[in-house]
């Protein structure tokens, strides 16, 4: 979630304290103009992704065969609190009662900015790719859906692809998203200087029972495991969120010559030396180019592997719009509650759940736009 610019009167200063749990605080200053020399070897990519569609790489990579679908969010400008986000889908159709998917994208309390979440799954019979994109910042919404459009297709096209090299491809590819929102930002064709997003992103090998996941921020990935001495299904977080009072985050931080200040309220937030920008509560993002540029912010992700086994049953990715309130094993509960062909409204549960506990522990001041991607792991297919 979003950023805030500063005004000097009271009374543009009074909805700052609904946006104290948010993703950028109170900030001064403003973006410097951006230099209009963007890189021709970026330019080219740009211009290529945007030439072909997933199921397009999905065919021209050697993957065709079978059953193939994506689907995610599209960026609208509606205002409407709750209301789903408009989505869009490409190739084969899936009944969702059956595929063992659940999905929903809720917009928040934020009559300022539309939906700034954005996600996206694609499924072959081989594997699957899951992911988050939580943008923040007046263009936030932008940026989200810049990086949902390209980063999976820099995955899908390059040969290291479900390869032993693949955990180096991805971090690659996240530092190479991050090149192209500073071309695109030359460019004029996003606005990147103080707007970004996290990414969260899965890869599912169907054939071999494993996920990769690589992430930047806080949406964070939950895995329901059944705990034999328990008796129930407890909820694993996948993915540590990428916060500046880590020790090795904020280290990173100072040496770059940024600052950790706690906010007195949530969160403790970056900001340049003597500045008040960006007032990012997160460490690692995509876009955000003056936090990278001035104060030790970083694109590289975290990726870690896991092999499934029997007792995983959900995963879960999802935009701390959930995770506020809510407990990994509390997600866990509210989702198993519903059997693989109620997988939609499972998700859809969850959304609602967050929204309640959101009105609940604000006041109904604030709430975050709330995402959840949900997998029911025993369904997917495995050959």
């Amino acid at each position: 979630m979003g950023c805030c610019a500063s005004n000097a009167s009271a009374a543009a200063r009074a909805p700052e304290a609904q946006r104290r749990r948010l993703s950028v605080g109170h900030v001064e200053g403003k973006a410097d103009e951006a230099n209009t020399d963007a890189t021709e070897e970026d330019r080219g990519l740009i211009s290529a992704l945007n030439e072909q569609n997933i199921m397009e790489m999905i065919e021209a990579a050697g993957e065709g065969n079978g059953r193939k679908m994506s689907i995610g969010s599209n960026t609208d400008q509606g205002k409407t609190s709750f209301a789903n986000k408009t989505m869009q889908q490409m190739g084969d159709e899936i009944d969702p009662v059956t595929s063992g998917l659940g999905y929903t994208c809720r917009k928040g309390l934020k009559p300022e900015s539309p939906n700034q979440d954005s996600w996206f799954i694609l499924k072959v019979e081989a594997f699957s790719i899951y992911a988050v994109f939580d943008g923040h910042g007046q263009k936030g919404h932008d940026v989200s859906n810049f990086v949902k459009e390209n980063l999976p297709k820099l995955i899908i096209r390059d040969s290291r692809f479900r390869t032993d090299d693949m955990a180096v491809m991805l971090k690659e590819a996240f530092k190479r998203t991050q090149s192209l929102i500073g071309t695109a930002d030359r460019m004029k064709k996003l606005s990147a200087q103080m707007s970004g997003t996290t990414a969260t992103v899965c890869v599912h090998d169907h054939t071999n029972g494993k996920i990769t996941l690589a992430h930047v921020a806080d949406s964070t990935a939950v895995l329901s495991r059944k705990n034999a001495a328990k008796g129930e299904l407890e909820g694993v977080p996948l993915t540590r969120d990428h916060k500046p009072n880590l020790q090795d985050e904020r280290a990173r931080i100072e040496k770059a010559g940024g600052r950790v200040v706690f906010d007195g309220y949530a969160n403790h937030r970056v900001y340049a030396k003597n500045a008040r920008y960006p007032g990012l509560n997160m460490s690692r993002c995509l876009g955000d180019l003056m936090g990278h540029a001035d104060c030790g912010v970083s694109c590289e992700p975290e990726v870690s592997e896991r092999d499934l086994k029997p007792e995983d049953q959900h995963l879960l990715l999802c935009s701390d719009g959930v995770w506020e309130f809510i407990e990994p094993d509390n997600a866990v509960k509210i989702v198993s509650d519903f059997p693989v062909a109620k997988a939609m409204t499972a998700a859809e549960r969850l959304a609602k759940e967050a929204w309640d506990a959101w009105i609940r522990e604000e006041g109904g001041a604030v709430v975050d736009d709330i995402t959840v991607v949900l997998v029911y792991l025993q369904h997917a297919p495995r050959d």
